[in-house]
């Protein structure tokens, strides 16, 4: 009957589900009591205290974990959604003052005004430099430099940043002011500038030493590689400077001598006893040129140094072999023919009746004699390597009573 049937209050167990639970509740004692025998035997054992350390380890580390993950997925949700770590609404406070990845952001420049009549040409640009050149310290001492084969005037001068005449009159006593004479093995004096190098003699005046040298006295005074006060030198007439002392003349230079290969006259010989042996006698008559000239070999390229009266080389140097003929560059008459003292070895000099002269030095061989007159364009001689040479090659001047001593490429008509 329905009477009797009783309805189950909500909050209570009914009778078909008590057995189950208080068979989970007898289980779970069951449980508790099987780990904590487990838990008995491992402290007889002796392990209690290991095995409580490695589960205490065990569950820092897992709550560690848990909570990094937690705010890792937290942080990324938060960021994704343009909302505050701190929570709340992302589109309010201070979180919707921050710009996120898909905003833009619009800033006000002020606007670029040019000056008036200043254009792009006129601007100032950087250079951009890979590399930063340190200025070297300034040198005031003299150098030594021991040539090498091959070396030239021009070579040590590059070598050291000085003019090749420099290197001349920085030597004087060893080169004589003739780059011919730079032999492999020779120790030059290199100046820290250029100019020249004087050793100074006793009895001499700083104001005719400075004038000699086209510089002033206070140019040598003040040098400080010279080590001179004006106070030490009292005395510019009788300076007081000890003797032998080397001076550097800063800017200094004076003026080449013409002892090595002067103009010959026909009608004054005499002049070339001094050059050596090959001087020739009086001479009265012989063969006048034609007022050109001609190559006067068959090689047309020239070595060693050019004409250039400023290293004291008032020819040029034409390249070949021993042997190679020599030509004469005009007809005239020979006023010197063999042995040169001052460098030019075998040489012979042609008055050609124009007022012109021709040199050639260094010859290997020589097919003329004193006083023979000669046509353009014969065979007076062979290429060498005599005197003062590195090498074969003709040295050739061409010399005028009006002109002095000219540049012959400009003057031959087959060049």
């Amino acid at each position: 009957m329905n009477e009797n049937k009783i309805t189950p209050v909500p909050g209570t167990l009914d009778t078909e589900e008590t057995p189950s639970i208080t068979q989970k509740v007898i289980t779970s004692r069951e449980e508790l009591k099987g780990v904590a025998r487990i838990w008995e035997g491992l402290v007889r054992m002796g392990l209690g205290e290991s095995t409580l350390r490695v589960v205490t380890s065990v569950v820092t580390i897992s709550l560690i974990l848990i909570v990094l993950w937690i705010m890792g997925n937290f942080y990324l949700k938060a960021k994704a959604t343009g909302g505050s770590l701190a929570g709340g609404n992302p589109q309010s406070g201070m979180a919707a003052s921050i710009p996120t990845a898909t905003q833009e952001v619009m800033v006000n420049l002020p606007s670029l005004s040019i000056t008036p009549g200043l254009s792009d040409d006129s601007a100032i640009t950087r250079l951009a430099r890979l590399h930063t050149i340190l200025p070297t310290r300034p040198r005031f001492e003299v150098i030594s430099y021991v040539v090498l084969k091959g070396d030239t005037i021009y070579g040590i001068a590059e070598k050291f940043n000085l003019k090749p005449q420099t290197i001349l009159w920085g030597n004087v006593e060893t080169l004589a002011q003739d780059p011919d004479l730079l032999q492999p093995g020779q120790s030059l004096n290199i100046l820290p500038v250029d100019g020249a190098y004087r050793k100074w003699v006793a009895g001499e005046g700083l104001n005719a030493v400075a004038k000699y040298y086209s510089v002033t006295p206070d140019d040598i005074i003040s040098w400080p590689g010279n080590h001179l006060t004006p106070d030490m030198v009292t005395d510019l007439a009788h300076p007081n400077i000890q003797p032998g002392t080397m001076l550097v003349i800063p800017g200094g230079h004076g003026e080449f001598s013409d002892w090595t290969s002067p103009l010959i006259p026909r009608d004054n010989p005499a002049v070339a006893f001094v050059l050596g042996p090959g001087a020739c006698g009086a001479i009265s008559i012989g063969a006048i040129g034609t007022g050109s000239f001609v190559w006067p070999s068959v090689y047309h390229y020239l070595s060693g140094y050019p004409f250039d009266p400023s290293i004291n080389h008032f020819g040029i140097d034409v390249a070949g072999m021993v042997g190679t003929p020599i030509y004469a560059t005009d007809g005239g008459v020979v006023v010197y023919a063999g042995w040169n003292n001052y460098g030019y070895g075998n040489m012979i000099v042609i008055d050609h009746g124009t007022g012109w002269q021709s040199l050639y030095g260094h010859l290997s061989l020589i097919n003329v004699t004193c006083g023979q007159s000669v046509s353009q364009g014969d065979t007076i001689a062979g290429m060498g390597s005599t005197g003062n040479s590195t090498g074969p090659h003709l040295h050739f001047e061409l010399r005028s009573a009006t002109y002095d001593r000219a540049s012959p490429i400009p003057l031959f008509i087959d060049p």
